[in-house]
């Protein structure tokens, strides 16, 4: 048991100035303001100075950092993604698997399910095979394939917990169907939908708009299409992707101002040179240019693939843009968190998993706990 005095606590709530916290073993005990009183615990308290500390975050859309890609049937490898993304504050998360044969999704998903036993990652997200080719940014187009009964139970398992889905493609909406009566959840994105497609997606089970605006057919406002809808449509979660290059920021006030703050989800879709040196990478099958840390296709149109960010610079932008501690708080952890039963993680609150990051005045990440233990 360790009780920790910091400068303030940022709950789902509220914000408590002046603040202590408490963790036994790997959850949290309690917490509350220095002046209501601190546990007689019998152990002198360990003051951390004056940080902001937040929830770990959780990040359900990322593909790789420092070097390194989830994309692979090496477990080390994969192991190295979550710990990079680990130290800057990202304690829960999915592994993004990018499009590539059935073969090779299924022995990804392989390897990583052990990572998921372990409790390194949360699961498996499949950003394809099932997308449109008209909207296929980073993801290879001669390997995309309609969502077919036969191809999706193929890829499913237990640790697949999300299947991203263009709901126009034939058979598409019975694959998301299919897809959440596996128990996983069904995303709509790089879809060149209607309005009324991406509508009856929702209405077939879909619950998360992958990366919204980005790998979507745009906004017009006689032609609302798959980005109207989602905004629109309050059973969908919107993935943002808020690095000031996915999405200019005020896109994202728009789309704040819209759904508000419990169906937003910051995410990073990050790839292997996040973290890394400007230079060619590989996402996926593709070749992809990173330069002062925007990334495009190596060859062809040269579009957006995948970011060089981090949810700690996520945040940060949030907060920087005007978002107040509390919002940013629930879409970077509390929004992801519930969106998929995660209640034993992304907020503070009593009982719940001691993940815990810890920021300077400048909202700079300082430090980061984990399940009770603070990593290196």
């Amino acid at each position: 048991m360790t009780t920790y005095r910091v400068g303030r606590v940022v709950t789902p709530d509220d914000v408590l100035e002046n603040a202590w916290i408490q963790v036994v073993d790997e959850d949290i005990r309690a917490f509350g303001r220095r002046s209501d009183g601190m546990p007689a615990d019998g152990q002198r308290p360990e003051d951390l100075g004056n940080v902001t500390v937040v929830p770990g975050f959780v990040d359900i859309h990322t593909h790789g950092g420092g070097g390194s890609s989830y994309s692979t049937t090496d477990p080390e490898e994969a192991r190295k993604v979550a710990a990079f993304h680990a130290k800057h504050g990202t304690t829960t998360t999915l592994a993004s698997l990018v499009t590539s044969p059935l073969d090779d999704l299924v022995s990804q998903t392989a390897c990583l399910a052990d990572l998921v036993t372990d409790g390194v990652i949360a699961g498996v997200h499949l950003e394809g095979p099932f997308l449109s080719e008209a909207r296929c940014g980073a993801h290879e187009p001669t390997l995309l394939r309609p969502p077919l009964k036969d191809d999706v139970a193929k890829v499913l398992s237990d640790a697949v917990k999300m299947v991203t889905i263009a709901p126009e493609l034939e058979n598409g909406l019975e694959a998301i169907r299919q897809v959440v009566d596996a128990g996983a959840v069904a995303a709509l994105g790089h879809t060149d939908a209607t309005y009324e497609q991406m509508i009856a997606g929702a209405d077939a089970g879909a619950t998360v708009a992958t990366h919204l605006f980005n790998g979507m057919r745009p906004f017009h406002h006689r032609d609302p299409g798959p980005v109207g809808a989602a905004i629109n449509d309050e059973r969908l979660l919107l993935e943002v992707i808020n690095d000031g290059l996915h999405l200019d920021p005020q896109v994202v006030r728009v789309a704040l101002a819209a759904a508000g703050v419990n169906r937003i989800a910051l995410i990073t879709d990050a790839m292997s040179a996040t973290g890394m040196p400007d230079g060619r990478y590989k996402l996926g099958d593709l070749e992809v240019d990173v330069k002062e840390g925007l990334v495009t296709l190596a060859h062809g149109k040269h579009s957006i693939a995948g970011s060089t960010l981090t949810m700690d610079v996520a945040y940060r932008n949030a907060v920087t843009a005007g978002v107040s501690l509390v919002d940013a708080s629930k879409m970077a952890s509390t929004t992801p968190a519930q969106a998929f039963g995660w209640y034993d993680v992304g907020a503070i609150e009593t009982g719940k998993r001691a993940d815990l990051v810890l920021l300077d005045d400048e909202y700079v990440l300082q430090k980061v706990m984990r399940a009770g233990s603070w990593l290196d």
